[in-house]
């Protein structure tokens, strides 16, 4: 599934933005995940290192770089 950056871009500021619900910024982080593109691996980190989200977002968002990053390495 090649997603477009632009998609990309949009969903990651949906998971970055304070003013939505704790929900939809985690429903957001886990679209990313099922991205699974290299644009979608480098949201998931810049969204991790975010302070301003809370713990849990952000460990969810490293968790999902780390799935991505699973899938597409060579076992």
């Amino acid at each position: 599934m090649a997603e477009l950056p632009e998609e990309v871009k949009r969903v990651a500021s949906y998971a970055a933005d304070m003013t939505l619900p704790a929900k939809l910024r985690t429903d957001a982080i886990d679209q990313l995940g099922h991205m699974s593109t290299r644009e979608a691996f480098l949201a998931l980190l810049e969204l991790a290192a975010n302070e301003r989200l809370i713990v849990r977002e952000r460990d969810l968002a490293l968790k999902k770089a780390r799935e991505i990053l699973k899938k597409t390495s060579p076992q």
